[in-house]
């Protein structure tokens, strides 16, 4: 989810915050919450799905491609601050309901019949790597900064975030959805959260070039090689950390190990939600045993909506994002406190109100997000 304060004035209804239009072989999909760093919405989201549900089937489009207002990135996630206040003051039905239709449309991108070419450039987190990094051709640039950040605000990796970090090399994945850290371009590329990286100064030209050249031929012709990714040289001691069975004994290899970036990273740990932090852990190594995004989506909505109810997201969100003063209480506070009941009670099933992607795998070309 991950996400940013929405304030100030934005455009309101889901035909401002997404504009779409066709060019020649191709269907434009434009986030336009530039203020907002483009956080998405539950009608933006519903207006994207309803937007593939025609394009999937108009035979003169042949790719979508997505990208983002301004000049600051695609997506910097959902819209956290309605999710807080939901949590805090409602009874969580809108959130669970956004997050519904959000990862119904996350499998629908990673199951689009037609080329789906997402622009990664700038920020790229949470909600933004939902609609983005399940794409089946991926830009990044070296202005983009990738993150599932949401352990430091008292939430778990979703919108299929732990199935992508779950099939990154090694234990690369553990290390980027524990720490919340962002990763520019190269490191993108190394986890698999990308395909190709463009110097951003020829992303016009090449989204251009898409309106009647196939989209190899335009990769191609703009592609260049990539910088060097920052995580291949730490991935030592990050496979040997990050293998632990617990959080606790991430923790102490981190410690013990001999790079000091090592024992930077066990400090960011310590700052993050303990509760968030084991349940990530978790969601992960059954993400790895799942198989399918639909069945590791199918047990994100479960947490998700199991975090709706725990203290730490209404706490993580004041404390990060609302009032700013990065001191969050957390509840448990420490590790040792969070018992593996607790854990385990993020994953009970939800009856009737499961989200149902696995019971239906190729199921995900109707109009899954209904109106606005």
């Amino acid at each position: 989810m991950s996400g940013t304060e929405t304030s100030g004035s934005e455009p309101g209804g889901a035909e401002e915050s997404v504009l779409l239009r066709t060019e020649g072989r191709v269907g434009h999909i434009v986030l336009n919450r530039p203020r907002a760093l483009n956080a998405l919405n539950h009608a933006m989201v519903r207006r994207i799905d309803r937007a593939l549900t025609a394009w999937e089937h108009d035979p003169a489009v042949e790719t979508v491609v997505i990208t983002g207002a301004g000049e600051r990135g695609l997506c910097a996630g959902g819209d956290i601050r309605v999710v807080h206040d939901d949590a805090r003051d409602g009874d969580g039905t809108a959130s669970a309901a956004f997050w519904r239709d959000e990862y119904h449309l996350n499998a629908r991108i990673a199951r689009c019949p037609k080329p789906y070419v997402a622009v990664m450039d700038g920020i790229v987190m949470g909600g933004g790597v939902g609609v983005s990094a399940h794409g089946s051709v991926r830009i990044v640039t070296e202005r983009s900064r990738v993150a599932m950040p949401e352990t430091g605000i008292g939430f778990v990796p979703d919108v299929g975030g732990t199935y992508l970090l779950a099939l990154a090399p090694g234990e690369l994945g553990t290390h980027l959805a524990l720490t919340g850290a962002s990763i520019g371009a190269g490191d993108a590329l190394l986890c698999g959260l990308a395909d190709h990286y463009l110097p951003s100064s020829a992303l016009p030209r090449f989204v251009s070039d898409l309106a009647d050249r196939p989209v190899p031929e335009a990769v191609a012709a703009h592609a260049r090689p990539a910088p060097p990714a920052e995580l291949a040289d730490q991935r030592e001691w990050i496979d040997a950390c990050y293998s632990a069975d617990t959080v606790e004994e991430i923790i102490r290899r981190l410690l013990a190990a001999d790079d000091p970036a090592a024992k930077e990273t066990a400090e960011i740990l310590l700052g993050n939600s303990p509760t968030a932090l084991k349940v990530t852990l978790a969601s992960l190594r059954r993400a790895r045993r799942l198989g399918s995004l639909e069945q590791v989506l199918d047990q994100e909505y479960r947490v998700s909506c199991a975090a709706l109810s725990a203290p730490d997201l209404v706490e993580g969100v004041r404390a990060r994002i609302i009032d700013k003063d990065r001191e969050p209480r957390w509840s448990p506070a420490t590790l040792a406190e969070v018992t593996d009941a607790d854990v385990e009670r993020f994953f009970s099933p939800l009856g009737e109100r499961e989200l149902g992607l696995s019971d239906d795998e190729s199921g995900t070309g109707g109009d899954t997000a209904g109106q606005d």
